[in-house]
């Protein structure tokens, strides 16, 4: 399957898995890449010298094209970007900050930069400061998400009318007939979260990956969007959130209810309470826990299923 993603990236599939914190090690991104996607790396949840070993490991691990996922917010950014360019990492994901701090940095030193966005303005900064594609989220997506509330479903078309460069849709993808619905609407390939976590090869705990099996519809909710707006899964520590919104916390407050590594209690070493479960609300349709090369066969093939179903209409 050829198109403007897959050419630009060098690899099979037009499917991108999201560089998560807590979620995107080596083995992930490598086992994504030898299956024929593109694997991300993700930086956010990494210091400077652990994404160092992560790529050393990744690039032994498979001779496919894989990625870095950088949050521009990062505090030691200059320290990721420095090993990036040094190791001589070819593709480069950008979220939340100005793409046009480090653009130019990255494609004078041969990097292919895509960056994050939540909407139209966006995508056309993005576009402007010369990212070479940007993945249009929306707010069906975990995690971290943009304020503006656009669904995937709005956002992508919306998008696709505004700009001439290749486009990623992310936000509830975690099959192939969504995948193929976005890429109806004018995405080029898709980017996918959640549906990784639930990987054998996520770095993300069993008892996380357990919870967002077990998850239905209605059981993830955005909420402190004072700081910045999260997808979690409804467990105590969202509901301590509530009842803080109840009683008329402010943001001091909030911060402090938050408090520091909250996401990798939850994630990253599996408490169920009172951690930070970031998911999308697609975890509904997530039934299993399955290899990184079985979802994304599995994908390709209800794909080309839908493909074949819509021909015949």
């Amino acid at each position: 399957m050829q198109n403007r993603i897959t050419t630009l990236f060098g690899i099979e599939y037009p499917i991108i898995q999201a560089g998560m914190i807590w979620a995107s090690g080596w083995r992930l991104a490598s086992a994504v890449s030898n299956a024929g996607g593109l694997g991300l790396i993700g930086a956010g949840s990494m210091y400077p010298e652990v994404l160092r070993e992560h790529i050393q490991k990744c690039q032994q691990a498979t001779e496919k094209p894989f990625g870095v996922n950088v949050p521009m917010l990062y505090p030691d950014i200059d320290k990721l970007m420095e090993i990036i360019v040094e190791l001589k990492v070819k593709i480069v994901f950008t979220s939340a900050g100005n793409p046009r701090t480090w653009t130019n940095y990255l494609k004078e030193n041969g990097v292919t930069v895509v960056h994050v966005v939540s909407s139209v303005k966006f995508a056309l900064k993005a576009q402007e400061a010369g990212v070479d594609a940007v993945v249009a989220e929306g707010f069906e997506a975990g995690g971290h998400n943009g304020r503006d509330e656009t669904t995937t479903l709005t956002l992508i078309p919306a998008v696709h009318e505004k700009i001439n460069i290749p486009l990623i849709a992310a936000g509830g993808i975690a099959t192939g007939s969504a995948m193929l619905a976005v890429m109806i609407l004018g995405a080029d390939g898709v980017q996918v979260g959640s549906r990784f976590v639930a990987s054998e090869e996520a770095s993300s705990h069993q008892l996380f990956k357990e919870k967002v099996v077990e998850a239905g519809e209605g059981d993830t909710h955005l909420t402190l969007k004072e700081l910045a707006p999260v997808r979690l899964l409804k467990n105590k520590f969202y509901n301590d959130v509530q009842a803080a919104y109840a009683q008329g916390y402010g943001v001091e407050e909030l911060k402090n209810l938050l408090g520091r590594a909250r996401a990798k209690r939850g994630m990253f070493e599996g408490d169920l309470e009172e951690g930070e479960l970031e998911i999308g609300q697609v975890s509904a349709l997530i039934h299993d826990i399955k290899p990184a090369a079985e979802i994304i066969a599995d994908m390709m093939q209800e794909f080309n299923e839908a493909k074949d179903k819509l021909a015949h209409l």
